[in-house]
């Protein structure tokens, strides 16, 4: 089984506001290889919109 690279682990959850820098987080995480887990999970703060993206490492 291959190991995520720079000692990542298998699994991860991004979160954070819904906007550009989210979305090139998760990108980035598919680039290294990771799959996403599911669908997001979304919620309200008050002020803005908050994504949580679960990711995981496959072979």
């Amino acid at each position: 089984m291959s190991t995520p690279p720079d000692g990542l682990p298998v699994y991860r959850v991004l979160t954070g506001p819904d906007d550009a820098a989210f979305c090139r987080r998760v990108s980035e995480a598919l680039e290294l290889g990771y799959r996403l887990h599911e669908g997001p999970a979304v919620t309200f703060d008050g002020e803005r919109v908050i994504v949580a993206q679960a990711v995981v490492w496959t072979d």
